[in-house]
């Protein structure tokens, strides 16, 4: 199985879709979450998809600039080649969505994410890290087994995006639910793919990148197959 992930800048080089579209094609996941994303991002291969909803405008404080989206955009979207048997609220539902997803492994709930749409500035960060593995506890204590990828909005091997806090709040949040960050020692990495142990068993897991350059974006991609 092959997951990946991938934040495309809410289409900042849209002149640049085809070959956007071509890198995520050539990737060929099972299951592509995309972040900051746009519908106009249209996918072969995947007869599933399933998306947040949309975004609100912010223009007024404590946000520190406006924020206007395009009716495209949509801050996660999940391609996926497995069918969704049922989806499960979130604590933000223009931020994170997580279906239920039925592959021939088991089913396994995917949790595509942001944690802060402004980076790791405060409250957001805060507020939405804190949602966000409250329902991850939630889920894990129901016996499912998870999938919790986007950008993270911090790095764990390097200072190329520090929070502290964040990183202890999530590994924490992890050790509790039984899942393993698989991404945890890739530089300069925010994007991260986390899953529960014992969906992983004892399977290798091999990790590719794209996007070096950050030619496409401002982030790299990231993929694991296991």
């Amino acid at each position: 199985m092959k997951i990946a992930t991938w934040n495309v800048e809410r289409l900042e080089h849209k002149s640049k879709l085809n070959s956007i579209i071509s890198v995520c094609q050539r990737e060929d996941a099972d299951i592509l979450v995309l972040t900051e994303a746009d519908e106009r991002i249209q996918l072969s291969g995947y007869p599933f998809r399933y998306s947040t909803m949309p975004p609100l405008d912010h223009e007024l404080p404590p946000y520190p600039a406006p924020v206007h989206y395009a009716p495209t955009e949509r801050r996660v979207i999940i391609y996926s080649k497995y069918p969704c048997v049922r989806q499960h609220g979130t604590y933000d539902e223009t931020t994170a969505i997580c279906v239920e997803l039925e592959t021939g492994y088991g089913n396994l709930l995917v949790y595509g994410s942001i944690i802060g749409i402004l980076g790791h500035r405060k409250p957001f960060f805060t507020d939405e890290l804190c949602g966000q593995m409250a329902d991850l506890r939630r889920l894990a204590a129901k016996g499912h087994q998870i999938c919790f990828l986007g950008d993270y909005n911090c790095s764990f091997s390097d200072n190329y995006y520090p929070s502290e806090t964040g990183k202890i709040a999530i590994l924490e949040c992890f050790a509790e639910t039984g899942m393993s960050l698989l991404t945890a020692d890739r530089p300069e990495c925010i994007d991260h793919i986390a899953a529960s142990k014992s969906f992983l068993g004892d399977a290798a897991v091999s990790i590719t990148e794209w996007n070096l350059d950050k030619s496409l974006s401002d982030h790299k991609g990231i993929s694991v197959t296991f």
